[in-house]
């Protein structure tokens, strides 16, 4: 009998451990004696991890660890959202957001902005920002193929004076939505984390700001032409409908809404990245 109420014991023990490994409570935070909350977040490494590791110890005094899990593409992260793989991610703007949740049948919200990238023409064959003239007939363009991003890159290469759209208010603009293309330009599109590797093979490829720093180009700097920061492409928190208010998703953003964040981007990206509070 006292074997069967041991072994009665010992699996009681166990199924305890393994429901406390499934949840977000991670223990007592030694310094200040309140429950510690595990908070994983899904991001993209450059800038969005960078910025979100500023805020770790912040956190964590206030008793929440911050897990960052890095994404290389724009698809996964609300996936793995949507199925609480996660309890936030950084990595998107608002129409980026509202159409991939439209499509795939998602509640996702924003708990609020956090910075805007700005996007950006780039070239190794020339550094001309007379994109008129050193632009050639039937040059190739990259563009990203995801849907926001595609209008996008369409109105910047509208605003740099090479095409002209139907709707030039059409964030959503795609390919058939050029009414003129006076150069010809062969407009190509690939994967939006593709774009910086397509420049040996094009003669300029338009590339958002988190992949045009992780291959060392600065928006500022490099870029021939950028995009308009006065523009809905702020990057935000983004989470399931329903948990805006959860406490450790406030705490999260406050942190990287304050002032030391502030700080840090501006210091950090010097102008390439701004923030948006």
């Amino acid at each position: 009998m006292k074997k069967i109420l041991s072994i009665a014991a010992t699996a009681i023990l166990g199924s305890a451990l393994l429901l406390a490994g499934c949840g977000s409570d991670t223990g007592t935070n030694a310094g200040s004696g309140q429950k510690e909350v595990t908070l994983k977040v899904g991001a993209s490494p450059v800038p969005h991890g960078e910025i979100l590791e500023s805020v770790k110890d912040q956190l964590a005094k206030e008793g929440v660890k911050l897990e960052i899990i890095e994404f290389n593409d724009y698809v996964q992260p609300n996936i793995a959202l949507n199925d609480k793989e996660l309890d936030a991610n950084f990595f998107q703007h608002i129409p980026y957001m509202n159409k991939f949740t439209q499509e795939h049948k998602m509640d996702l919200a924003s708990v609020g902005p956090v910075e805007i990238e700005p996007m950006g023409l780039y070239s190794t064959k020339t550094k001309d920002k007379d994109l008129k003239n050193s632009i050639p007939d039937g040059a190739k363009i990259a563009i990203p193929n995801d849907p926001t991003n595609t209008g996008r890159a369409l109105l910047l290469l509208e605003h740099a004076g090479l095409i002209t759209l139907k709707d030039p208010n059409n964030i959503y603009s795609t390919k058939e939505d050029i009414a003129t293309n006076p150069k010809n330009l062969d407009i190509v599109e690939v994967e939006a984390a593709q774009t910086p590797r397509t420049l040996p093979d094009v003669f300029a490829a338009v590339i958002n700001a988190n992949y045009a720093l992780s291959a060392d180009l600065n928006p500022l700097r490099d870029a021939l032409a950028i995009d308009d920061i006065k523009s809905p492409y702020a990057n935000i928190i983004t989470v399931r409908k329903g948990d805006e208010n959860r406490p450790e998703i406030q705490k999260l953003i406050k942190a990287l809404q304050s002032p030391e964040t502030k700080k840090f981007i501006e210091d950090k990206y010097q102008g390439a990245i701004i923030p948006a509070f």
